[in-house]
């Protein structure tokens, strides 16, 4: 292999399937080529789920080629059944949007936006898909595709095997991912899609469909599914998923994220979600600790998405919390009204009601068991009361274990 973004690809272990390996190297070759990945605008952020597809198109830019963009304003309208074991929530235009507006900060701060050659192109396909006459599109687009082949495809495949439904509106979602490929091939000369590899076979569909129609070659590459050690969805936590939007997580847990990662994913991680060249991974791997290569990877995941600044900011706040005992300025906060301290606070209604533990006796579990703190002294009463004797300047810390602190604030 000569293609130094194909060589990369596979030396950090993004590479799954390809459509055609040697001819998509040689096309590389030859010249910057052009090539999209599409994303579900279901919600006003993008998860980390979503992170190694981010990664790529980074790793696009550094050699040379240009990445596109495509928000599914359209597709969005309809829902990927891919992966999906029930038929998604319909969101209204509007919801789709503001949820298109709200994504595009994550992608305007992790790529470069200036290098005018490799800079990203940001696409809506509800400009062709919500436009298309239907008689129309039944004889120019879907008499390339056969019920039978559709029927051998996993999105669909394996919801009917479970006996789950599946709408015909779903039904057509390859369809249109196909079509969404065959429009940026013509207006932007798009050779390659890439995607998870619970997208094969949309992407092949789309490599087929420009083959028939078009005459011409292009490429499909999906990338590996990211299993945890664990067997938990990666991205998924007791208090929701990651949010890569700041105004839904913070720096500080996005940092605390990476930090939690199991001792058996954090080589892995390495690899995926940090720039870090691959030898001197290898090196990290072997000569640091497994602490040390945790902070490494948390400062660099972070430093990506939410800057140097924040991310040394986020490891400063750790130390101080975790090494110090103190209070740690950029703790997530939780504000309580001073009416209600006035009143006083049950400790394990505070708990349950905003997410520290899951419940009242899970709460009380953890301060049997010794499990919790209060301005870094252990509670050991559940039927403790917060007032304000509890708070040193309006603000009170709350430890659950050694990773979870929070500063609980008057307002």
């Amino acid at each position: 292999m000569k293609n130094k973004f194909l060589i990369e690809m596979q030396s950090r272990g993004y590479l799954h399937q390809c459509t055609n390996f040697t001819q998509l190297e040689e096309t590389a070759n030859k010249k910057p080529i052009t090539g999209y990945i599409g994303f579900d605008c279901t919600a006003s952020s993008l998860h980390v789920g979503s992170l190694l597809q981010l990664m790529i198109l980074k790793l696009m830019q550094k050699h040379g080629h240009r990445p596109v963009v495509l928000l599914g304003g359209g597709t969005t309208l309809i829902g990927d059944p891919s992966g999906k074991d029930s038929t998604r929530k319909i969101l209204t235009e509007k919801n789709i949007k503001t949820n298109i507006n709200s994504i595009k900060k994550v992608f305007k701060k992790v790529l470069n936006t200036k290098n005018k050659k490799t800079k990203p192109i940001f696409v809506n396909n509800s400009n062709w898909l919500t436009k298309l006459n239907y008689i129309n599109f039944l004889r120019e687009i879907g008499r390339h595709f056969t019920i039978n082949k559709m029927l051998t495809f996993d999105s669909v495949k394996l919801r009917l095997d479970r006996e789950q439904s599946l709408s015909y509106m779903e039904f057509n979602y390859m369809i249109l991912q196909a079509y969404d490929f065959y429009q940026l091939y013509k207006l932007k000369n798009c050779v390659l899609q890439i995607g998870g590899s619970d997208q094969w076979g949309n992407i092949v569909n789309g490599v087929d469909l420009i083959r028939r129609i078009l005459k011409k070659e292009s490429y499909g590459l999906t990338t590996p599914l990211i299993t945890l050690a664990s067997g938990a969805k990666m991205g998924k936590t007791e208090k929701g998923a990651i949010w890569l939007n700041e105004d839904l997580l913070k720096p500080y847990d996005y940092w605390q994220f990476w930090r939690n990662t199991d001792d058996r994913d954090v080589k892995k991680f390495l690899y995926f979600f940090t720039e870090i060249k691959t030898n001197d991974i290898d090196e990290i791997v072997e000569k640091k600790s497994i602490n040390e290569q945790k902070i490494i990877l948390a400062n660099e995941a972070t430093k990506i998405l939410h800057g140097e600044l924040a991310s040394k900011k986020a490891e400063r706040t750790a130390r101080q919390t975790f090494d110090k005992g103190g209070a740690g300025k950029d703790l997530p906060e939780i504000e309580v009204k001073s009416e209600e301290v006035k009143k006083g606070i049950n400790i394990l209604d505070f708990l349950s009601n905003n997410k520290i533990l899951s419940s009242k006796s899970e709460a009380r579990r953890a301060i049997q068991n010794k499990g919790l703190k209060i301005n870094n002294e252990l509670l050991l009463d559940e039927k403790k009361i917060l007032n304000l004797n509890d708070f040193k300047m309006n603000v009170l810390k709350i430890s659950f274990g050694k990773k979870k602190h929070y500063l609980v604030k008057i307002i």
